[in-house]
């Protein structure tokens, strides 16, 4: 483990974690060490960095607060294959659970992460969690997933799959351009845009290659969740989330108007408030 300072001064611990099949994973954590855990799993070619409004907050006063690099993304290792094995996603967060010792943390998956999530609970089930926050988290992928995938994302799908360099990257300033509603600062774009770009285009193809529907998961949850998701989002379409909602009878929904993909980016005062008062009534 390693110590490091954020940019508001406060401690960052480094671990690195041996996931399914060995995999060395990137997790940084902060916050109150006696609170409750949140683990944060970001989407597809993001990295821990999407937090950063969640990990240098007031959340830390209260809550601690980890987030990971998923196998392929951010520092975590990229190995070469395994990527449509739901098995070692669901290993990845069970290790990172034990190795860190999170007593019945608190999910919170956005986008891709909530397949991640599916996946754990599918293979190790709930009883070790203390709740789950869907972030326009997809739970669905291949036919008949389409219907709840956004048009324009769709089709940045061949450029993020390409090894041609001017087309991968074209490929990803639209991607994230997509992200938010509102466009973010130059220096907030270039950042998501390099860790994006980072995540090799065969992992991004891998990801989206997995086919299967995670329903059945989802309708036998009896922990307690909150859906979060923005009515604007291009990527991931509101009618996800209100597929999860249908499924999940006593799930909380959240539901932020004019705001796209990421809500904890856009709207990350209400997005915080909410996870915190979610936290609080665990």
């Amino acid at each position: 483990m390693d110590i490091n300072r954020g940019s508001d001064g406060r401690e960052i611990l480094v671990h690195h974690v041996r996931g399914g099949g060995g995999t060395e994973l990137h997790v940084e954590e902060t916050g109150n060490r006696g609170g409750r855990p949140v683990l944060f799993i970001h989407g597809l070619s993001q990295c821990r960095l999407s937090w950063r409004w969640q990990m240098h907050s007031d959340l830390a006063d209260e809550l601690r607060l980890v987030a990971m690099d998923l196998r392929g993304h951010g520092l975590s290792n990229r190995p070469v294959d395994g990527y449509g094995d739901p098995s070692l996603w669901a290993e990845d967060l069970h290790a990172v659970m034990t190795a860190l010792d999170l007593e019945r943390p608190i999910l919170c998956g956005w986008s891709y992460g909530g397949v991640v999530i599916g996946d754990y609970v599918r293979q190790h089930g709930e009883k070790a969690l203390g709740g789950i926050n869907l972030v326009a988290a997809v739970s669905r992928l291949g036919e008949p997933a389409m219907p709840f995938l956004g048009p324009e994302f769709l089709a940045t799908l061949p450029g993020l799959f390409s090894d041609e360099v001017a087309e991968s990257i074209a490929a990803v300033q639209e991607f994230v351009r997509l992200g938010t509603r509102v466009a973010p600062t130059p220096e907030d774009f270039y950042q998501v845009v390099g860790y994006t770009s980072v995540v090799p285009p065969r992992v991004r193809q891998a990801l989206l290659s997995r086919s299967f529907v995670q329903d059945d998961v989802l309708e036998r949850v009896t922990t307690p969740v909150l859906i979060t998701h923005g009515l604007a989002d291009a990527v991931v379409l509101p009618a996800m989330s209100e597929h999860h909602a249908r499924l999940i009878a006593h799930a909380k929904t959240s539901y932020y108007g004019g705001v796209g993909h990421a809500p904890f980016v856009e709207s990350p005062d209400r997005f915080n408030a909410e996870l915190l008062e979610f936290a609080s009534s665990l």
